[in-house]
């Protein structure tokens, strides 16, 4: 592995092109030299999962009881809004991302992915959109429509996913999970466990989809053989979308979903399970993608953003991945499609749990807690 780590790092310094099987794990430490600080915008969150701005500066936070709060430019925590679908609050699930619809501006409209409660004990990964009323503390999502729903049902509290982004096309992408003790279901295209999800913003199917046409598969699916995504973002720069996916002990993995093609999930993986045993058949399979890059051991990631601000332009490009388990951001140095440089932020600091640029060229973040922040980071 330590040949084939070295030999694509030298051909992505080199602009070369790699083959199939080089995968970087351990990229080259980098160190931001321009002091930042970071600043709590607001705190008193219970368990903040997702973030938006509005077009006024305003935000949008999630918070996985199954509240949606807007926050003032002070700061401020509105009421929770009314209207929020009911949510299943408890284990990893309850309500999950949120996404503004790409023209806000004239429809309104707010879209939110959530573990949705389906009767006789078991829940599913769900997106409904509903339009933005009022306006802080009276504020209410109304018309609220389910759009999307992971089948089958699943009685569990692990592995939901789950990421919302809008391609430039206007399509959504929401990412799932496998649900933990149905992993073997990531490879089955009759469900839509351990996949990438893609429809139009009503949850129609759009016709280009890869498995549209193939008998008994879910047209819903842009790619699979996913664990458990829960970082997503397009790249500014490719319009590409980029995904990042839990390991088990080791293996999360950074993903660059294609159409139709699989992920590998339970079959290949670079990490072990939990007791220790080894997964599946290996690291690699004819027939199934490599990751871009990843983590041994996990750094359990959660939320990512590609920084296009200006306040530290050494950052400019770079993707920055929350990290729960280890507590910190990690930045990761891009050449096109490699990485080629790591650096951990933050560390000790807190479960980050989101990532995103903000309007004003700083980088936010949410910390997951009972007593979760807002955090900023800008120059010091």
């Amino acid at each position: 592995m330590r040949i084939m780590k070295s030999a694509a790092l030298a051909a992505a310094l080199a602009g070369c092109t790699l083959p199939a099987f080089a995968v970087i794990t351990d990229a080259p430490a980098q160190k931001t030299k321009q002091p930042f600080k970071v600043e709590t915008f607001a705190r008193g969150l219970v368990h903040p999962w997702g973030l938006a701005f509005l077009p006024d500066g305003r935000l949008l936070v999630t918070e996985r009881p199954g509240r949606v709060r807007i926050v003032g430019k002070d700061g401020r925590l509105s009421e929770p809004l009314r209207g929020v679908p009911a949510v299943v609050a408890g284990g990893q699930g309850g309500l999950l991302d949120v996404a503004l619809d790409p023209d806000f501006a004239r429809t309104r409209l707010v879209y939110l992915s959530y573990s949705e409660p389906r009767g006789s004990g078991t829940n599913g990964t769900s997106v409904a959109r509903g339009k933005l009323e009022g306006d802080g503390d009276a504020a209410s999502l109304a018309d609220v429509k389910v759009i999307f729903r992971q089948e089958p049902a699943f009685s569990g509290s692990l592995h939901f996913g789950s990421r919302l982004a809008f391609a430039r096309d206007g399509n959504l992408f929401v990412t799932t999970g496998e649900r933990f003790h149905g992993k073997e279901r990531a490879q089955d295209l009759g469900t839509h466990f351990g996949k990438v999800i893609r429809i139009r913003p009503d949850g129609s199917v759009p016709p280009d989809n890869p498995l549209v046409n193939k008998s008994g598969a879910r047209p819903e699916i842009w790619s699979y053989g996913h664990r458990n995504v829960q970082a997503a973002a397009i790249n500014p720069s490719s319009g590409k979308l980029w995904t990042i996916e839990h390991g088990a002990r080791g293996g999360d993995e950074v993903n660059i979903p294609s159409a139709g093609k699989n992920y590998g999930w339970p079959v290949i993986t670079y990490g072990r399970d939990y007791s220790g045993l080894k997964i599946g058949e290996g690291t690699s399979k004819a027939g199934m993608e490599q990751p871009l890059y990843y983590w041994d051991p996990s750094i359990a990631p959660s939320g990512m953003a590609f920084y296009t601000g200006n306040l530290i332009p050494e950052w400019k490009g770079n993707l920055f991945v929350g990290a729960l388990a280890g507590r910190s951001l990690h930045r990761l140095v891009l050449n096109g499609e490699t990485v080629v440089g790591e650096e951990a932020l933050l560390q000790g600091l807190d479960r980050i749990r989101d990532v995103r640029n903000g309007p004003d060229g700083a980088l936010w973040l949410l910390t997951d807690s009972p007593q979760g922040r807002i955090l900023r980071l800008a120059p010091q």
